[in-house]
């Protein structure tokens, strides 16, 4: 089930309304409310997800009750000196590695199996006909089986008891708002949440609904209308003069900010709707000074993923200058990677990665921690000059990103280089359909005033309401009127 689906429109109001006014009225009489309430919030979320194909539900289903028995196990295991017993903490983390690398290895064989089968045969001149699996992609896989592994790793950690509230942790793991494209969530922040009942928050889910038409509007009105110049680009870049290669770049730079950091707006505004705040996943990326901060402000969820979970255990920036860069490379590596199984994806983590080196081997890595011009109404001089140089090393990054092959990568490139990328691309600014340019340079501004905000919209300052449902009224106007007709899946689904 899409966010911008007619089936969500009808889905997301039914469930709030049976939530919270007629469900959470009837179970108030009841001694297990909390467990009611997130059974309540697991039958939701398997109905979301199942719309798509239910067979993925099984995996879902696996996948949850793997983590949590391996949490149980632990517990049971544990006599509280795990740490001077060394027999019990052999056993512990034995638990824990079967449990990650069942969940990996279901990842594995839906995402990379054939990838890498196909690879292999290559290199050796062989026929990979009869052994290549040809499996859909479960949506969303990549997502959950990362929530699960931080909650094996954080209770093996100790940071988090493990629950044996069973529903409570498949609400968590399933919980529908961010199933299928983050934030990839803790357990130390989520999963306590549904350990205690939620009370419905009138200023709460009001301002949820602000986000949500937030995301919506960057969803359904800048990366889908960015979508179709971006598909006609690539499709045919060969033919291309360079203006129009800039432009589909460009275009496609910001497709995918509204498309993804729509879908975490509407993920986080739908959350609040139900009692439940999840970790914020951008922060205004294209208003970075250097790639360091980029990354900073860029899918936080899963940066801060690998750098809790893969780059501090491998010794992070403490350790020499050797391990530093093999650190990096690492997890930039895994970063490419868990995009997807091609080439293209590898090559963008390791692009990254040598962009991010020297700031990290100088020590600057953490110079930008601030927001830009704050306190400001416009940045320096200075700060303009290192956004713009820092925006067009993401470009570039993201010409990797959306490409087919690593052929193409080199051929679209070397199609920007010349002197036809200085000439305006009249053809294309004639089409009005095209106007969509203005509405980036909206999401921009108004994201560039609330970039101290938790959202664009967060205009809960404004105290004349007539200015407020003004600005509402507005982008529902936008939203209906320019809304493109070739909307599509969100980009982060396939991943």
């Amino acid at each position: 089930m899409l966010f911008n689906s007619i089936e969500f429109l009808l889905f997301l109001p039914a469930v709030f309304l049976l939530y919270w006014f007629v469900f959470d009225k009837f179970i108030r009489k009841s001694k297990h409310q909390l467990m009611l309430q997130n059974a309540f919030v697991v039958v939701a979320s398997y109905v979301f997800y199942g719309w798509w194909d239910w067979r993925f539900l099984v995996l879902i289903a696996i996948t949850s009750l793997c983590s949590w028995i391996s949490g149980i196990m632990m517990q049971c295991v544990d006599d509280g000196k795990a740490v001077e017993n060394k027999s019990v903490a052999r056993k512990i983390k034995l638990i824990t590695a079967v449990t990650i690398v069942i969940n990996l290895a279901i990842l594995a064989t839906f995402k990379y199996y054939d990838f890498f089968v196909t690879e292999f045969a290559k290199l050796f001149h062989l026929s990979a006909d009869g052994v290549l699996l040809n499996v859909v992609l479960p949506v969303g896989i990549s997502f959950y089986t990362f929530q699960a592994l931080s909650y094996s790793i954080d209770v093996y950690r100790r940071k988090i008891d493990p629950t044996r509230d069973v529903i409570a942790f498949f609400a968590y793991i399933s919980f529908f708002p961010q199933l299928v494209a983050g934030p990839i969530e803790r357990a130390t922040n989520l999963l306590p949440q549904f350990l205690k009942r939620r009370e419905f928050d009138y200023n709460n889910a009001v301002d949820g609904c602000r986000q949500i038409l937030w995301g919506l509007f960057k969803k359904l009105v800048v990366a889908d209308n960015c979508a179709v110049v971006v598909n006609q680009v690539f499709d045919d870049y060969a033919n291309m003069p360079a203006s129009i290669l800039l432009v589909g770049a460009l275009f496609f730079t910001f497709q995918i900010y509204g498309d993804f950091s729509g879908y975490s707006d509407i993920a986080i505004g739908t959350a609040k709707l139900f009692g439940i705040k999840l970790m914020r996943n951008f922060n205004v990326p294209y208003f970075s000074r250097d790639i360091a901060e980029f990354w900073r402000r860029w899918h936080i969820s899963l940066n801060t993923w690998f750098r809790d979970y893969v780059y501090i255990p491998l010794g992070g920036s403490r350790t020499t200058k050797a391990k530093v860069i093999r650190n990096i490379f690492v997890i930039f590596l895994l970063s490419g990677l868990w995009h997807g199984a091609n080439w293209t994806f590898i090559v963008w983590g390791v692009y990254h990665a040598l962009l991010f080196l020297p700031l990290i081997l100088l020590g600057r890595n953490r110079k930008y921690t601030n927001v830009v011009a704050e306190g400001k109404l416009l940045p320096s001089v200075k700060e303009i000059c290192m956004m713009l140089l820092t925006f067009v090393l993401v470009v570039v990054g993201w010409i990797i990103f959306r490409a087919e092959s690593i052929s193409d990568v080199w051929q679209y490139v070397f199609g920007l280089c010349d002197l036809d990328v200085f000439y305006a691309p009249y053809q294309f600014f004639v089409c009005s359909k095209n106007l969509v340019g203005c509405f980036v340079i909206l999401m921009l501004v108004v994201e560039w005033v609330n970039r101290t905000k938790e959202h664009g919209l967060d205009i809960m300052g404004v105290r004349k309401w007539w200015i407020r449902w003004g600005v509402y009224f507005l982008l529902v106007l936008i939203i209906v009127a320019f809304k493109s007709y070739d909307s599509t899946q969100f980009i982060y689904f396939q991943f």
